[in-house]
């Protein structure tokens, strides 16, 4: 019994110990990172964003940022660990070690007149006769008499002095560190272990196996729907439009369970009355385009008016019920319009290329969304092929501003950012009226958007040129520079309502064939994972191609502070076309800013197969080389696009000049001789 009630009250013991393994090491590494975090503003501090409140670290918003799941199940853990070592200390004092010296008051080694000297005091004051309290008779009969026999025995009495225990040596026992109910097997203590077997070890990893299942049956490792894939694969087309891919966009599963409400049919009324012009409805047939429109699936009809609401910025007069929907779409939006970008450059042809024109729509999409900036904005006006799209982003600027500050020749947007502080404070004060502060708020703003420029190169790893079949490594330096000396940074948005990340994606696409021959997701917001992707990417390369320990070290340095001066690494494999030449552009996309995409363009020479080996195999055995197949040349970034944005806007006409000019390019498809691009068309759909 005795032993029982040791090992039980060892069980707190054993708790606090193995949970202070990991627990103690976890909390010192996160304090430790907390205290090495800098304190960088990395978002926009204008009026209107601070205006917006997404930004304001209030009381709440500090709680919230604080109680996230980890920090919480932090102090809980550390919360029972302090009960448990208070519980331990109260056990402690209550447990006492009987020893019969401490007990008399006597010190080791005491004579025998001593001990019956103490003895006879405690008697005097615990004895039965002369103390009627109960618990002093429980302490004279348990502790005093058991003391005094075990010392006044001489046997006892050594064995106490030479092994610790009155009865002698004592043998080695073991026990389980368990609380004594679940020791007792017997009677209902029986059940209850049984219960907690049962449900420790059966049942609680079968639910959360159940709920994992569950979930991942229904969600992808994006947080994205499996039907919404599907559905955005399935409607996915060659030669969308940034104008038709809202009509891909809305199709998601996740709008598709929004709630539907009768006391939303006023309100979204009123709205379509105010965003009808941006919907592509054709004016000649107004009403039967209107019947149309309403008779689309409710849902579709409330998530189509909402983002509209949010690009026409006409979500102030939202009814709370109606807004609350509002805020569900933006917050879906951004991880929706990601992976609409992904089916978008999904391998579809033969050649396994995806498709220029619906992922360049996607990403003007994303870029008016965030920045609320209508659709119809971005139509070429005059020399600038963004429109007047790139000036509404700016604080305090509306069309009536922008065609204020044109007719003073600032036509296009880079016109704008390319002036010198006083000529932008001169055309903003005296043109547009603004006053300093506003002014001294576009500047920021200017400062935050970022320039990027884009080195690339195609090769052949281990060879001179590109062969047919060849595997072609793509090797790109993205390099991100800002006026305000951030590299990640939160843009400029003080209409989206929630924190969004700078991403761009980088397509290295043919534009004649609307072709995407590479594709990647870029972030410069993670620069520790980015020196760590690089290094491997770097290390690996520099090893395959045969290279000293010292080269590899030396390369690895150089992309390390390449990185940290504000450059991304994107590095992929593609399969070499046919013999030809191409003429390829290189698209850096950002999905949040309007009028900061770079595009570079790439002269690619594929030559005949010569070298030994099997045509589209892995690997090339080397051979003689007939010349280099690469060359980079930079060209004008204005010839090429006015093309492109010409079409997102008529897609009818783009694909009549598609047919008649370009000839074997359509429908995302390189067309071969003795094929039309009709079949090929209708085949990859």
């Amino acid at each position: 019994m005795a032993a029982s009630e040791e090992n039980s009250a060892l069980f707190p013991i054993f708790i606090i110990t193995i949970m202070a393994i990991p627990l103690v090491p976890y909390t010192v590494m996160k304090l430790c990172r907390a205290a090495s975090k800098k304190s960088k503003i990395i978002h926009c501090n204008c009026s209107e964003c601070l205006r917006s409140g997404k930004y304001r670290k209030s009381i709440f918003k500090r709680i919230s940022k604080f109680s996230t799941c980890s920090n919480l199940t932090l102090i809980l853990l550390w919360v029972v660990m302090i009960f448990l070592v208070s519980y331990i200390k109260n056990m402690s004092r209550e447990i006492q070690v009987f020893d019969p010296f401490v007990i008399l008051g006597l010190e080791p080694g005491a004579s025998d007149s001593e001990i019956k000297k103490n003895y006879r005091r405690l008697s005097i004051q615990y004895h039965p006769d002369k103390n009627p309290d109960p618990e002093a008779n429980k302490y004279f009969v348990e502790f005093i008499t058991k003391a005094y026999q075990a010392l006044t025995d001489p046997i006892s009495r050594e064995n106490y002095e030479k092994y610790g225990h009155p009865d002698g040596r004592q043998g080695f026992k073991m026990g389980i560190a368990l609380p004594q109910f679940l020791l007792d097997i017997d009677g209902a203590s029986g059940g209850i272990l049984l219960l907690w077997i049962v449900g420790v070890c059966i049942l609680l990893p079968l639910v959360i196996a159940v709920i994992y299942l569950s979930r991942s049956a229904k969600y992808t490792g994006n947080y994205v729907m499996h039907q919404t894939l599907s559905a955005y694969y399935y409607f996915m087309k060659p030669s969308l439009a940034s104008s038709k891919v809202m009509e891909v966009f809305i199709k998601a599963a996740e709008y598709m369970e929004s709630p539907i409400r009768r006391t939303d049919n006023e309100p979204l009324q009123k709205l379509f009355i105010s965003v009808r012009s941006e919907l592509n409805l054709d004016l000649k047939n107004i009403k039967q385009e209107q019947a149309k429109f309403w008779k689309q699936h409710p849902a579709l009809v409330k998530t189509e008016l909402l983002i509209q609401a949010q690009l026409t910025r006409e979500s102030a007069d939202l009814p709370p019920a109606l807004l609350g929907d509002f805020r569900r779409v933006l917050e879906l939006a951004p991880r929706l319009l990601e992976e609409l970008m992904k089916m978008a450059v999904i391998p579809r042809t033969s050649q396994g290329h995806g498709w220029l024109r619906p992922a360049t729509g996607v990403v003007e999409l994303s870029q008016c969304i965030i920045q609320a900036v209508p659709l119809s904005a971005r139509k070429a006006t005059g020399g600038s092929t963004e429109g007047i799209a790139p000036f509404l982003q700016l604080p305090h600027f509306t069309e009536s501003v922008v065609k204020k500050i044109s007719r003073k020749k600032v036509r296009t947007f880079e016109d704008f950012h390319d002036m010198t502080l006083q000529e932008r404070a001169e055309v903003l004060q005296q043109v547009a009226g603004f006053s300093s502060a506003e002014v001294q708020d576009v500047e920021m703003v200017l400062e935050m958007m970022p320039s990027v420029t884009v080195e690339v190169r195609c090769e052949t790893e281990g060879e001179e040129g590109i062969q047919e079949g060849d595997i072609v490594t793509v090797h790109a330096w993205i390099t991100l520079k800002r006026a305000n000396g951030l590299v990640g940074a939160l843009p400029h948005a003080p209409s989206f309502p929630f924190h969004k990340e700078e991403n761009f994606w980088f397509l290295l696409a043919d534009a004649a064939s609307n072709d995407v021959w590479f594709s990647q997701k870029v972030n410069f917001m993670d620069e520790a994972a980015a020196i760590t992707g690089a290094s491997k990417t770097i290390e690996d390369t520099m090893e395959g191609s045969g290279a000293s320990v010292r080269e590899t070290s030396a390369a690895v340095r150089e992309a390390v502070e390449k990185v940290r001066g504000g450059s991304r690494l994107v590095m992929g494999k593609l399969p070499a076309p046919a013999e030809g030449n191409y003429n390829l552009t290189c698209y850096c996309l950002c999905d949040s800013w309007i009028g900061c995409d770079k595009k570079t363009s790439l002269k690619v020479k594929v030559l005949k197969r010569t070298r030994a080996g099997t045509r589209g195999g892995l690997v090339s055995e080397e051979g003689p080389i007939a010349e280099d197949g690469i060359e980079e040349e930079e060209e004008n970034e204005e010839e090429e696009y006015d093309d492109d944005y010409e079409s997102e806007y008529s897609e009818d006409e783009e694909d009549e000049k598609d047919t008649k000019k370009k000839g074997p390019a359509a429908n995302g498809k390189v067309q071969k001789k003795g094929s039309s691009s009709e079949s090929s068309g209708s085949d990859e759909e």
